[in-house]
């Protein structure tokens, strides 16, 4: 089967990972939640030829994020009109994150007799997700407010040995595509399969809910999960990466 466009996997990322609050301008769409995550804090534009005005409509934009109390962030991918990219360069704006995103058609996965699939509100999947990434209070808090907006099919995925948690993951499911994200394993137990295995866990749940392609983002410097994820079946479909203010002298 041929995998989806650009365009389908970002929308579907707009519903696996969402805004709290979405404002949209034409083709782009302003997004904020809280300052968790650049992704569900950015504007980022979903179609080339959408560059009408793109200067003031970057001041609006980043206007609108500083007034939310977060920092103007755009998310430039493949889709990102030309005026915008200028714009930004003539402001000064920094890249930075640059990311891949990967995808693969969803075949059949062995899930792991030690993973469990909880709600992603559930304290269990919050506890564990807390625990791995080190996250503060406040931290948690704005992933706990992100992920009760969701709309969409998904489920947290938390890989436990010895009864505790060593692996945990976020899968949410959107027109057919299981978008994969906060994917985390207890680093004192490196190179044990254990990413490996809650991912499997999470994708066999994904395929049973009806999704058939499966895509998550991965760091450009990640060269450790991106050969995991090429281990599992996902290959690169296209770059993306972040748009910052200039640093103040």
């Amino acid at each position: 089967m041929a995998l989806p466009d650009v365009e389908a996997f970002e929308r579907a990322g707009l519903e696996a990972w969402p805004g709290i609050e979405v404002k949209w301008d034409g083709s782009w769409v302003r997004r904020a939640a809280g300052g968790y995550t650049k992704r569900a804090n950015s504007t980022q534009c979903l179609d080339p030829e959408d560059g009408e005005d793109a200067d003031l409509r970057l001041i609006s934009a980043s206007s609108w994020m500083v007034i939310r109390r977060i920092k103007p962030v755009f998310r430039i991918t493949p889709l990102s009109c030309p005026d915008l990219n200028e714009a930004l360069d003539e402001g000064g704006w920094q890249t930075i994150d640059d990311s891949h995103m990967f995808a693969m058609e969803l075949g059949s996965h062995e899930p792991d007799a030690e993973a469990k699939l909880l709600p992603v509100l559930d304290p269990a999947i919050l506890a564990a997700q807390q625990h791995l990434q080190g996250y503060s209070d406040a931290t948690l808090l704005g992933l706990r407010n992100l992920v009760a907006t969701l709309v969409v099919p998904a489920t947290g995925v938390v890989l436990y040995r010895d009864g505790q948690p060593v692996a945990s993951g976020l899968m949410a499911i959107s027109n057919g595509i299981v978008v994969t994200g906060n994917v985390i394993a207890d680093q004192a137990r490196r190179r044990q399969g254990l990413a490996g295995a809650m991912m499997r866990s999470g994708l066999a749940w994904a395929k049973s809910e009806g999704a058939t392609v499966a895509a998550l983002a991965v760091g450009a410097d990640n060269a450790g999960a991106q050969a995991l994820y090429a281990g599992l079946g996902y290959t690169h479909q296209y770059d993306y990466a972040y748009r910052i203010p200039a640093a103040q002298p």
